[in-house]
């Protein structure tokens, strides 16, 4: 992930202020018109701020805090995505708010040599997101027992162990399936790195989930991404499932912080 600090902007102030929610960082030397779908449903419009070819996407907001929810999770996202069908985007980091466009202007001026060298890096690069699932977790456990003799031993006198035994069983099951996540998720791992410009793997939740992934690719491989985690999914259709989510905004690789 590259973090990208600038200079510090206030991020509250009395309501009656209208400030300037800043949703993502493009190249554009013209000013452009987004239309109403600015966050916080005020039907706020979505425009540009625009210093030396490189323009912040911006609305109107008043000057406090959004909520942390899936409500404005989305309505931000939902900006920098539709930002993203016609520009390489930077996005910035949820409820970031400046006072007025004189420090949006002194933003891009100070930092614009980094806003450069990351367009560099981000052009015509999009996220694509794989969840991967074990389905039959019965199976897996099973699969654990057979290949491990302690465990084996373990579990076919479960019943006449004392506790710290029995907690130690558990961890010997816990430490095998860890390993076996890893493996298993090499497997996929390495194919999807062959067209995949850079991987972040995210924390994976619960027992039969075996995967996480954030992949950067180049627009002009999202055909050859898709038609990877198609054979995947023919190849391992009993084993997995793989949910897969994509083009969208570089959030795992780009989160412009203002401090």
């Amino acid at each position: 992930m590259i973090w990208l600090v600038i200079v510090k902007i206030k991020k509250g102030g009395p309501m009656s202020h209208i400030g300037k929610y800043i949703y993502c960082i493009i190249e554009e030397k013209y000013d452009r018109n987004f239309g109403t779908i600015g966050i916080g449903n005020r039907k706020d419009l979505v425009t540009t701020l625009c210093y030396n070819g490189i323009s912040a996407v911006i609305s109107d907001t008043p000057m406090s805090k959004y909520v942390i929810n899936k409500a404005n999770l989305t309505a931000h996202e939902m900006v920098i995505e539709h930002v993203m069908k016609d520009y390489t985007v930077l996005p910035v980091r949820f409820c970031t708010i400046a006072s007025n466009l004189e420090e949006i202007r002194s933003l891009i001026r100070r930092r614009y040599p980094e806003f450069k060298g990351l367009f560099r890096d981000m052009d015509n690069k999009v996220e694509m997101g794989l969840k991967v699932v074990w389905k039959d977790m019965d199976a897996i456990f099973g699969e654990i027992s057979a290949s491990s003799k302690i465990i084996k031993k373990i579990k076919s006198n479960i019943s006449g162990l004392d506790r710290d035994i029995k907690i130690k069983a558990g961890k010997q099951v816990q430490k095998a399936l860890a390993e076996k996540k890893q493996d298993e998720g090499q497997i996929i791992t390495r194919k999807l790195n062959r067209i995949s410009v850079d991987i972040k793997e995210n924390k994976i939740m619960g027992d039969s989930m075996l995967l996480n992934l954030a992949c950067l690719i180049d627009r002009t491989h999202e055909k050859e991404f898709d038609n990877t985690i198609n054979d995947l999914a023919a190849e391992y259709e009993n084993r997995f499932f793989l949910k897969y989510v994509g083009p969208i905004p570089p959030f795992n690789f780009v989160n412009i912080e203002v401090t």
